[in-house]
């Protein structure tokens, strides 16, 4: 297919930003002398940042050494055959416009808008800082501090009121409207106020299906139809009453938008998951636990740490699960692990002295009964050899009446300072999710001693400028200490979720980096299929190695125990960051305010 005129004249006008690198593209060269050129080209221009260049500002400096490196790698043979896709001779065609382009070969805007802004990057014209010196730069002593604390102030005010612009569970509100929504709730059901607090009730009470759901909450059609449609496919779908109350009575508001989208799964989701079920789908073990699983219920990616995994259900299903593929229902029969391959697995930790800490997950393994949790936590704890003893466990957010006085009293006479630590990790996703109840829940650990701490998976839905920001502030006020903040896996059904890399990073720096040190104690990573974390913050753990036409990075993650020994590293297709921006402009965001995610790599 021949390129069309606008797309030709915006490749035009692209490569006229950089003259040089236009003749080097644009010659008759083949595509392997053109590379030739390309990189000798580049590495001059790498140099060249070395030196003093008065017409480029000392931060852009660093930036055009960044954007530099990422074209070197993308061009590079070892990239193209990483990625199955060779990025200079997609440009060599398009220049050339010889009709050798299929349909889904054009370029998007998402393709000319990431060439175009890595060209700006290596020439130094991103654009993306102010003419001039902040004012204060130009004075010493105390007008210099002056002038510098006014711009703080500044700053800290323009993170507030984006910050304020988010609902809190905690605000006035929200308190009222979710009390009301509890009594009518409890009317639906005929219950009382006593077996509210008793989460027994809620388990029986779990609604999975959509016509008992719109009793409570109205839905709108796609909402309805992915739920009716899920129960129909056999999806696994539950929400807890109590969850439920979080929710706003009308669909389509702000206040509840992520609350929603934590259980209310989408169409593209119900099907997808659907398919792959049916084709029995090995991609659906997105992390590869086939392949670090010794032995069922235990997986292991680290030197001294072991997840084991009692139950493979949940209270309330989340959309976004890592294991969605293994849970069948929320009631399965079958979701517990048998009590002999149970005891298997606890041998198999005690026959293991080099595991020193223990993650026990699932599911959630606060669907057990007590004296099943303290069974477990008893025979991991029996071993001398175990420091730490990690819960993984999703209730004081969707079941804070499951946190009861004894379920804690038989869990925190583990807890051994000097010798052994207990901690809860938990999963807030927006702060709309916090409430009284959930804050009471995690004080009842706090008081015995035993830390929580939070796993935000960033998702489209705790994207928004300043949203995560809020979140970690309003966690250190009812006790929970951000731990990991997750991108969203690559899953296929889960697209709806997904945030570019990019945007992750941009928080990091820009929105995180804003709240003082004690809040932002998270480590932004990527989980890397059958390889463990890989943190982002780090850009020596991950390269990009190339666009692709519809605008997708690909990146290659590096193992965590690259410089220990051998191991393969990882190739992941990102969301693409014109497609994200599209979705925020869709839901009233102004762009402006994210102008610098194409320059974070």
């Amino acid at each position: 297919m021949i390129l069309g005129k606008k797309k030709k004249a915006k490749l035009d006008s692209i490569l006229d930003l950089s003259p040089d690198l236009k003749k080097i593209l644009k010659n008759r060269d083949s595509v392997e002398q053109k590379r030739i050129k390309l990189r000798n080209w580049l590495a001059q221009q790498l140099s060249d940042t070395y030196e003093e260049n008065p017409d480029i500002q000392p931060l852009e400096y660093i930036l055009v050494r960044e954007a530099l490196n990422v074209l070197r790698k993308i061009v590079s043979s070892r990239s193209e055959k990483l990625s199955n896709f060779s990025f200079l001779t997609y440009i060599d065609n398009l220049i050339s416009n010889n009709n050798t382009l299929g349909e889904n070969d054009q370029p998007s805007n998402g393709f000319f808008k990431e060439f175009e802004h890595l060209i700006k990057g290596i020439t130094g014209k991103s654009g993306i800082y102010s003419t001039k010196h902040a004012a204060f730069t130009k004075y010493e002593g105390s007008k210099a501090a002056k002038l510098r604390s006014a711009d703080l102030s500044t700053m800290a005010r323009q993170s507030s009121q984006f910050m304020q612009s988010y609902s809190c569970g905690l605000d006035n509100d929200a308190l009222r409207r979710r009390s009301r929504n509890k009594y009518r709730i409890l009317q639906k059901f005929g219950a009382t106020e006593l077996e509210w607090n008793k989460y027994n009730w809620h388990l029986n009470n779990t609604i999975r299906d959509a016509d008992t759901l719109i009793k409570f909450v109205k839905l709108d059609e796609q909402e309805y139809e992915a739920v009716r449609l899920a129960k129909e496919l056999k999806i696994p779908f539950g929400i807890t009453p109590y969850y439920l109350s979080l929710f706003d009575v009308e669909t389509g508001g702000a206040r509840d938008k992520a609350v929603r989208a934590q259980v209310l799964p989408s169409l593209h989701y119900v099907k997808t998951l659907s398919e792959q079920k049916s084709e029995a789908c090995a991609s659906m073990d997105f992390m590869l636990e086939r392949d670090t699983s010794p032995i069922e219920g235990i997986t292991r990616r680290y030197p001294n740490i072991v997840i084991l995994k009692p139950v493979l259900t949940c209270p309330q299903i989340c959309v976004y699960c890592q294991r969605n593929w293994q849970i069948e229902d929320v009631y399965s029969t079958r979701a517990a692990l048998e009590q002999e391959k149970l005891d298997k697995a606890l041998e198999w930790i005690s026959q293991t002295p080099e595991i020193n800490e223990v993650l026990i997950t699932g599911g959630d393994p606060f669907l057990l009964s007590n004296k099943k949790i303290e069974y477990v936590i008893s025979k991991v704890a029996s071993n001398k050899n175990i420091v730490r003893i990690r819960i993984g466990t999703r209730t004081p957010v969707t079941l804070p009446q499951r946190i009861t006085e004894s379920l804690v009293r038989s869990i925190s006479r583990f807890h051994i300072p000097g010798r052994r630590e207990v901690l809860i990790i938990t999963h807030f996703e927006h702060p709309y999710e916090i409430t009284p109840q959930s804050m009471e829940a995690v004080q009842k650990f706090k008081r015995v001693g035993i830390g929580v701490y939070n796993q935000l998976v960033y998702t489209y839905y705790t994207s928004k400028k300043f949203e995560a920001a809020l979140l970690r502030q309003k966690l250190r006020l009812i006790g929970v200490t951000p731990y990991y903040t997750f991108n969203t896996k690559g899953k296929e059904e889960t697209n709806d979720f997904r945030v570019p890399i990019a945007r992750l990073i941009q928080e990091q720096n820009e929105e995180a980096r804003i709240v003082p040190g004690s809040v932002r104690t998270d480590e932004i990573v990527f989980n890397v299929p059958g390889l463990g974390k890989n943190y982002l913050k780090a850009s020596q753990h991950h390269d990009i190695i190339s666009i692709l036409p519809d605008g997708q990075r690909v990146y290659e993650f590096h193992p965590w125990e690259k410089k220990l020994g051998l191991a393969n590293t990882y190739v992941y297709k990102d969301t693409a960051i014109d497609n994200y921006l599209q979705r925020l402009k869709d839901d009233g965001e102004d762009l402006s305010n994210y102008k610098t995610i194409w320059y974070y790599y």
